[in-house]
């Protein structure tokens, strides 16, 4: 039987009221805020860890155009730290998980064996799935079972990813390492010059904190009952981790690469830079337009940009830092690029890049209004949509199938709001419109008391979906909605 939101709470210790002025909370406002997990393991000096590349996943088999793919979540142990073990959960064992690599339009079936002590769920962040298959946080893997995740791929060449959705647990469970890369390409995308091969890098970069054994420290984890709540504000880690390694230093040559960037930390944002220009792009949803000269990429939990970096600017034995400018410290530190060889480039990064269909707002047949905030529930303090926490069973809104629509999203604090099913494309932010063409997003980041008005249009499938809070905390403390396109 699946436990209800009350079970669930009482069960982590999330039940007391967090006081304005405690731990964890702003003294302005009272809400709380993302928390630091000190680490007490001894930490490796900045860059002295290669960069790993995941392995990427090849199909069990093939037929009939569809690929067959299996995942077994298991307990393992990992070297993230050099020296000490770490217990994680892995599919497959490693953190992060393997790459899958798929084509738009052919049908990808992936077989989630789950051979963990506790249920999951599997998630395509960013997918274009039906309903059955999209990871709801109820239709749970139990343990020793398995099910099957159908993923037919009608949308654009896109940098997704994948990561368990558990409802109550996602947070614990990403932390201990349910993540992994998902690439979509499609043959607009490949006609296209840029970098290719070991030049196309995934960086899934998130924080963590350890035990002096190694061991990952998370409120709850380390059986201190009632910690948990002084967290619900956001889990912050001090290693920066990319591909599972802290710190890391990739050795390139004086030649373009393709950076594939996804914030898969819990309630970390990131504002990335290199010191020098990166030419942005893509965005969640596939390719830009065109191309676009930033100084700086900002990636709130559950997004991704996509940009190119010309280390032909660099003279061989130059060190390039990709700096976190959110960060103090060494959470300031992401990982760094040692030039140190001359190499036949032939990529190229075009003008034009792809045709991106804008969504016409004045199409809309309804504007929906969504308010994230903190509030009481259950006796405590969670998170809200709307007023109310999250109900498996209640749709806060039922979308008709083919329809446009514009929704409203407004915040107290920051939340990074996450739309299951399709992509929307950005309206205005506090009434003003972005600069630029539109893209399309899965992710956007709300800041404090702010309001942002997307357009978007569901297609193809009707069914029950979930909008939410991407830091996992907010979203495992019921900040989270479920919709049914009808």
């Amino acid at each position: 039987m699946t436990p209800t939101r009350r079970d669930a709470l009482r069960l982590m210790g999330l039940g007391a009221v967090v006081a304005a002025g405690a731990p964890g909370c702003s003294l302005l406002t009272g809400t709380p805020q993302p928390q630091l997990l000190a680490s007490t393991a001894p930490l490796p000096k900045p860059y002295a860890v290669p960069l790993p590349v995941p392995e990427v996943a090849e199909p069990v088999r093939g037929a009939g155009g569809v690929d067959y793919y299996e995942l077994t979540e298991r307990a393992a142990e990992a070297e993230l730290l050099p020296g000490l073990r770490t217990p994680i959960w892995g599919y497959g064992g490693t953190f992060p998980g393997p790459t899958i690599r798929a084509s738009r339009g052919r049908r990808t079936v992936v077989k989630l064996v789950n051979q963990l002590g506790e249920p999951t769920v599997l998630h395509l962040h960013g997918g274009h799935t039906p309903p059955e298959s999209d990871g709801y946080p109820t239709d749970l893997v139990a343990p020793g079972a398995s099910r099957e995740y159908v993923f037919p791929l009608d949308q654009r060449a896109a940098t997704l990813w994948y990561h368990d959705h558990r409802m109550d647990y996602t947070g614990p469970q990403v932390w201990r390492g349910l993540a992994g890369m998902f690439l979509v390409r499609d043959p607009e995308e490949e006609a296209l010059p840029l970098p290719s091969g070991e030049r196309d890098l995934p960086l899934l970069i998130c924080d963590r904190s350890f035990a002096a054994d190694g061991t990952l420290l998370y409120p709850g984890l380390e059986g201190r009952p009632g910690v948990r709540e002084a967290y619900m504000g956001g889990v912050l880690g001090d290693v920066i981790l990319v591909n599972g390694a802290p710190w890391p230093e990739l050795r390139v040559a004086r030649a373009r690469y393709r950076l594939r960037l996804c914030n898969a930390s819990n309630a970390r944002v990131y504002e990335l830079a290199t010191g020098g220009p990166m030419i942005r792009i893509a965005g969640d949803g596939g390719l830009l337009a065109a191309p676009r000269t930033v100084d700086r990429i900002r990636l709130a939990p559950g997004e991704r940009a996509e940009v190119v970096v010309d280390f032909a600017a660099y003279k061989i034995g130059q060190h390039v830092e990709l700096r976190n400018l959110a960060g103090e410290d060494a959470q300031g530190r992401v990982m760094r690029f040692a030039v140190e060889r001359d190499e036949a480039d032939d990529s190229a990064v075009p003008g034009r890049l792809s045709t991106v269909e804008a969504l016409d707002p004045a199409r809309a047949t309804v504007t929906r209004d969504f308010e994230f905030t903190s509030g009481s529930m259950h006796g405590g303090t969670g998170w809200l949509i709307n007023g109310r926490p999250f109900d498996a069973g209640r749709m806060e809104a039922r979308p008709k199938l083919g329809d446009i629509e514009v929704w409203r999203l407004t915040s107290d604090v920051a939340h990074p709001v996450h739309l299951h099913l399709d992509h929307f494309q950005m309206l205005s932010v506090n009434g003003e419109r972005p600069a630029g063409p539109p893209e399309w997003k899965d992710t956007v980041e709300l800041r404090d008391a702010q309001t942002v008005e997307i357009v978007t249009r569901f297609t193809d499938y009707r069914g029950r979906y979930v909008l939410h809070c991407h830091n996992l905390e907010h979203e495992d403390m019921a900040m989270m909605a479920a919709f049914e396109v009808v």
